[in-house]
């Protein structure tokens, strides 16, 4: 069942989103070489924990850290630790904070210092694909509606979605109906209606859709070691044009 949020839990949603979106904001601030990425990480979970909540992603399902850090041709679920970031590479960061009963999530992929044309630009891309499928987050549009307007941009820039992960809602829980693929026809999936809350998310790899996970069961790579971006922000459906709720403003 798709949870629809009342007023109240929106506002409370929106709280939860701002931490997030301003823990994703100081994770981007700290990508630079020479900087590891526990630093990151440590760094994500004290700012969460100061501002009265706590890490979406810590011990979930058993997971170790605070966000997840993601470097290169790493997709997503990268486990923070001992690397230490080099310039050139691109770096990954999706958090997600709980806060008065409800969760934000979102993610972004950041240049260390200086990158090639090609890495900026599959940064780019994800993060324009997202918008591409948001102008379909509307009242009576479908959830597919959205994935097929992110996997034609993606594709028409000669990248690939995956098709392993995908977004979904989010609210009391960190994961909830329904799925948000980034790929597939139009006028499929539930039909969009105000309150409801979703996490679209693209992941774009340079070479193929395919991936693998590695043996610590979290770390996800491109199946060709090219690079891979992600992209993410918590959105609202309402009667007119989708809220983004994973903004730091005001905070």
């Amino acid at each position: 069942m798709i949870a629809i949020k009342n007023e109240h839990e929106l506002q409370c949603m929106r709280q939860a989103c701002k931490i997030t979106a301003a823990a994703r904001a100081l994770a981007g601030e700290m990508v630079r070489p020479g900087v590891s990425t526990r630093e990151i990480d440590k760094a994500v979970h004290d700012f969460i924990v100061g501002q009265g909540a706590k890490p979406s992603f810590l011990n979930y399902n058993g997971f170790p850290g605070s966000s997840c850090i993601s470097v290169n041709s790493t997709v997503i679920h990268g486990i923070p630790g001992s690397y230490v970031l080099q310039e050139g590479d691109i770096v990954s960061v999706d958090v997600g904070a709980f806060y008065k009963g409800f969760h934000g999530d979102c993610a972004a992929t950041y240049p260390c210092g200086t990158v090639s044309a090609d890495a900026q630009r599959i940064i780019d891309v994800t993060k324009q694909s997202f918008f591409e499928g948001i102008r379909f987050a509307k009242r009576g549009h479908r959830v597919s509606d959205i994935s097929h307007a992110i996997q034609t941009y993606v594709e028409s820039n000669g990248f690939s979605v995956v098709r392993a992960f995908v977004g979904h809602g989010v609210g009391a829980q960190l994961h909830e109906e329904p799925e948000v693929p980034n790929y597939g026809a139009p006028g499929r999936g539930p039909r969009m209606l105000p309150g409801m809350t979703l996490a679209i998310e693209p992941m774009v790899n340079a070479g193929t859709a395919e991936v693998r996970i590695l043996k610590d069961r979290w770390t996800t790579v491109t199946a060709d070691g090219k690079l891979s971006a992600h992209y993410e922000n918590t959105v609202l459906i309402t009667d007119g044009e989708p809220e983004i709720l994973t903004v730091a403003e005001g905070l």
